[in-house]
């Protein structure tokens, strides 16, 4: 399948995001950690106060994003919201290495992980102007895919700046303050592209109020999403089993750390989970041609509850070398596919709305998964029974989503 120029930057922008993704899931927790330990933290005070951060980020983007969503709707709204989401996410990327202390980290850590995630919010609604629907699970398999492979080079660039920066006469502050800004100048540069070629094509002609017009279109949604069965279910479901996927990304390196397992081994292995992945994402792009979407995302789901399971039982390096190569050939088909899955069933041009109450279920879950592994960790003293925990969410997803598949017989 050729790409237009318009999905070509579409998918551009997934390469310059997910490297802020790769940084958060990989050397930040560790550098916090370095933080915490200056700051007299212990290893599970580390972990909960990192799943905590994560926790009020993806709530504030959970309570705005249908809002925002819903205003993004609107002729003409959506790229500038999109610019601005971008903006505060760079900016706080690069403030990240001004701190000093854990604390202060955090606070600004929150700040860049909302900016990221609602810049999602408007980059996800933008799907059904790039695309059409025969074309849809392709072009958002390929924006995993590219951004999972396409990330490594900044990410290496990152490690090697952290890693080497004895030799190179950096501090650790200092190497990692040229890594957020890496990070940053990628991820605007990768945007670029998309913000020239991008055209708002479904939109909701502007009202004279927009935001007061935004909350009463939103709650007209959200008292008809129940009547609406087959969104409603779904929503439900992927309100479950994205809550683990979310929660696996989030809180993968800080569990390995806290395990007390190599960093460097860490580091190394979650950049082996960005190749599997890329080979992974393409491929069930390209079976969703001739398999149902609604099987491969079945399949995706049940894989993830096996990973949580075996991640309860990690004590090793080689354990979790195998489990960034589980998550690898899973990660980008289960995202790409229920982004697909969920455009192909909404509206077009009140895209931006829906996507906003899709990203409630994915910032909600990730809010709640963050949290339960920070809870229970910090009640029993045992990470790997707050870990362990998550299955059950895959469980209950896995049913839900079943029931929402046989209302989506064409999804």
């Amino acid at each position: 399948m050729k790409l237009t120029k318009l999905e070509k930057s579409w998918i551009l922008y997934d390469v310059g995001n997910s490297a802020f993704t790769l940084l958060v899931s990989t050397i930040m927790p560790i550098y916090f950690n370095y933080l915490a330990e200056l700051g007299g933290l212990t290893d599970v005070e580390y972990l909960a106060y990192w799943g905590y951060a994560a926790s009020i980020a993806t709530l504030l983007v959970a309570l705005s994003g249908p809002v925002l969503g819903t205003m993004a709707d609107y002729k003409g709204f959506k790229k500038p919201i999109f610019v601005v989401a971008l903006a505060v996410g760079a900016v706080g990327c690069i403030a990240l290495g001004l701190a000093k202390a854990w604390l202060a980290f955090l606070v600004i850590f929150v700040i860049a992980k909302t900016g990221y995630s609602a810049s999602l919010v408007f980059y996800d609604a933008m799907l059904n102007d790039v695309t059409d629907e025969s074309r849809v699970d392709n072009v958002s398999s390929l924006g995993y895919a590219w951004g999972y492979v396409g990330s490594c080079l900044p990410f290496v660039i990152c490690l090697g700046l952290v890693l080497g920066a004895e030799p190179l006469g950096l501090t650790m502050e200092v190497a990692m303050g040229l890594s957020f800004a890496v990070v940053a100048i990628w991820w605007v540069g990768c945007a670029l592209p998309l913000l020239r070629r991008y055209r708002q094509t479904y939109y909701v002609e502007r009202q004279p109020h927009p935001v007061r017009s935004s909350f009463a279109r939103l709650g007209r949604t959200l008292r008809n999403v129940k009547q609406e069965k087959h969104i409603f279910l779904f929503l439900l479901a992927f309100f479950f089993y994205i809550d683990g996927v979310y929660t696996i990304i989030d809180m993968a390196t800080a569990y390995g750390s806290a395990l007390g397992l190599d960093s460097t081994g860490l580091l190394l292995a979650l950049l082996l989970t960005q190749i599997v992945a890329f080979p992974f994402a393409i491929l069930f792009g390209r079976l969703s041609k001739t398999v149902k979407n609604s099987r491969l995302i079945t399949i995706c789901i049940l894989a993830y509850l096996g990973i949580a399971i075996f991640a309860m039982f990690l004590v090793s390096q080689w354990q979790f070398w195998v489990l960034a190569v589980c998550v690898g050939m899973f990660q980008g088909g289960i995202q790409a596919l229920s982004r697909s899955y969920f455009a192909k069933i909404v509206p077009n041009e009140r895209s931006g709305e829906y996507f906003g109450l899709m990203d409630i279920c994915g910032k909600g879950a990730a809010f709640f998964g963050t949290a339960i592994v920070s809870l229970v960790s910090q009640a029993t003293g045992r990470m790997n029974l707050g870990v362990g925990a998550i299955a059950l969410l895959f469980v209950i997803g896995l049913l839900i989503f079943r029931c929402a598949a046989r209302e989506n017989q064409g999804a």
